[in-house]
């Protein structure tokens, strides 16, 4: 059996179907009251996948407030994994670096190799998302996709919201936001064999796109987190959930 044989088998179908949607409460995000509402959201909107920061007190709570969905745990410090997958996440994830970027903190290949040899040593046996930095160029990203396979990455997500530039209003300003993470699903998808998750600046508009660029599921974040109002945190969601679904259809 492989390591994502063991995720629970719902959100294993997802991967296989390529429909996983993973909603996400925030890498920096430790604020309880914040990361219960996005969870409540991913659990009535159908996610597929929470993603908040590795706290067990958080892993616990996004549990509970989603009703079960499965619960993955996001960092950079490995050391803090362990505690995070004892209190019930199902896997965990190194980055995505969005948040670091504005601090000027940046990830080079290496660092990330490090970092998921690291984890991987700490957690033999546990499912491993590792994010593949947006600032490499893309024959670097490619390399360090296969390089981090080769080190014991199950699944290997993009990135890219954060230096995309859009310029154009509505459906066209989405596509160009998108446009990075895209690309990057697109190339990291066909030189490596495990599931590939599109995050960062995705929307409705966008989802579909992810899926046929070569994705096996997708992250979004701020077009969920940095709503107030929960009910349209649902709307959202389930909105999202309704984009996979036709891209779904549209393949068979």
């Amino acid at each position: 059996m492989t390591r994502l044989q063991q995720l629970p088998v719902a959100l294993c179908r997802s991967l296989e179907q390529r429909s996983t949607l993973k909603v996400i409460a925030g890498l920096m995000n430790f604020d309880a009251a914040s990361v219960a509402r996005v969870a409540r959201a991913a659990g009535h909107g159908g996610a597929d996948l929470i993603d908040v920061a590795c706290d067990p007190e958080l892993v616990a709570l996004a549990i509970n407030e989603s009703g079960g969905v499965p619960v993955c745990v996001s960092s950079v410090e490995p050391e803090l994994f362990p505690a995070a997958i004892a209190a019930g996440a199902v896997m965990v994830e190194i980055g995505n670096y969005d948040a670091f970027y504005p601090q000027g903190r940046v990830f080079g290949a290496e660092e990330v190799l490090a970092l998921t040899r690291q984890t991987r040593a700490l957690l033999p046996e546990i499912v491993l998302s590792v994010t593949v930095p947006h600032v490499l160029r893309m024959d670097q990203q490619e390399q360090l996709a296969i390089d981090l396979v080769a080190a014991g990455a199950d699944l290997i997500q993009t990135e890219g919201g954060t230096s995309a530039k859009p310029f154009s209003a509505g459906s066209l300003g989405l596509i160009e936001k998108a446009a990075p993470t895209l690309a990057a699903a697109h190339s990291i998808s066909r030189v490596v064999d495990v599931p590939v998750l599109c995050a960062s600046g995705l929307s409705a508009v966008t989802l579909p796109m992810a899926i046929a660029a070569g994705a096996s599921g997708v992250g979004v974040g701020s077009a969920v987190n940095r709503l107030n109002d929960e009910l349209a945190m649902v709307a959202v969601v389930r909105g999202l959930r309704d984009a996979l679904a036709r891209s779904v259809v549209t393949r068979v």
